[in-house]
């Protein structure tokens, strides 16, 4: 059996655990298919999971890396849908942060012409949870108003693009001058660095009447000023704790204003709208109105720095493994 060069988690820790390995990548079976990975996506949650503190846990040594884009090298029986040398994208719980991985065909999606396989990588996991986040969960549409916390991260701005794209007024919450500039440049109406303002008073005069809805993919000190800002009948959507710490909110605030508060997972999203949600987000990254920024590449020789600076906050946009660079 051939083997490729992997990351591999040998136990749980910081991304500092992590060594590059040869390992051996099985032949597809029924219903798989082999991609050859040209790059993968860091997100939030591939720290947790080498941490152990994912909501779910992989017994190591696992590889980590939940979204890749590639070729198709392999297929196995009864796999449809797909020819060798097909451009795909795919998401999963681990694996991506390898030359190749092997994974159900039925999970892939082709890449859209003129789309490179870095925007291809980048765009999964947190333009779809952004974009089902807002259709779906938040319910926001032309004319709404919309707190996006942590607004330079992945979710964050994906969040910002998608809902100007949707004709939706954004107030981007975010750490660094760097982040906001990102945000402002994808169309964010009102810009709040959390590190230097009074984010209760920001937000109050960015949106006195009160905002639609709020995203937050961060938690922690935020979460209760952005829950204050939303007008009557608003939608809170807590989507993860970045920040590491789960917010502790007043309920009479939800009382008093008749407030929503709603977590985000795909599983609660009905079929119908989860199909008009993705063809949705393919056709506008297909037709290019939105493609993700990549602040920062790296060589899968240096994937626990990449996961380091996710880990720390310090990623403005998306985060990649260019496992075409030596």
């Amino acid at each position: 059996m051939s083997t490729v060069r992997a990351v591999v988690c040998p136990e749980y820790g910081s991304p500092g655990v992590l060594r590059v390995e040869r390992r051996p990548v099985p032949a597809p079976g029924a219903g798989e298919a082999r991609v050859r990975v040209r790059a993968a996506a860091v997100n939030f949650p591939d720290v947790l999971l080498i941490a152990g503190r994912y909501q779910v846990t992989v017994p190591p040594p696992f590889v980590p890396g939940s979204e890749f884009a590639g070729v198709v090298t392999e297929l196995g029986p009864d796999c449809a849908g797909f020819a060798i040398g097909d451009r795909v994208s795919g998401t999963g719980l681990y694996g991506a942060f390898a030359e190749e991985i092997v994974v159900p065909a039925a999970g892939l999606a082709a890449i859209p012409p003129g789309v490179d396989d870095r925007t291809a990588a980048a765009f999964g996991v947190a333009y779809r949870t952004a974009y089902h986040a807002l259709r779906s969960v938040a319910r926001v549409g032309p004319g709404d108003t919309v707190v996006v916390l942590g607004a330079g991260g992945g979710v964050g701005s994906a969040a910002v693009q998608l809902a100007g794209a949707l004709g939706i007024q954004v107030v981007a919450v975010a750490s660094s001058s760097e982040k906001l500039s990102v945000a402002a440049f994808h169309g964010a109406q009102h810009l709040i660095d959390h590190r230097t303002a009074d984010v209760r008073e920001a937000l109050r005069a960015a949106v006195p009447q009160g905002a639609t809805a709020v995203l937050d993919p961060v938690g922690g000190d935020l979460s209760e000023p952005a829950l204050r800002a939303l007008g009557r009948g608003g939608r809170f959507v807590t989507i993860g704790y970045a920040s590491g710490t789960v917010p502790r909110i007043p309920l009479n605030l939800v009382l008093v204003k008749g407030l929503h508060i709603v977590g985000f997972q795909f599983l609660d999203i009905a079929a119908g709208e989860f199909a008009r949600n993705e063809r949705e987000l393919a056709g506008l990254l297909a037709d290019g109105r939105v493609a993700p920024h990549i602040g920062a590449t790296f060589r899968l020789e240096d994937t626990a720095r990449a996961l380091e600076r996710v880990a720390e906050g310090r990623a403005v946009g998306k985060v990649i493994i260019d496992l075409t660079c030596e």
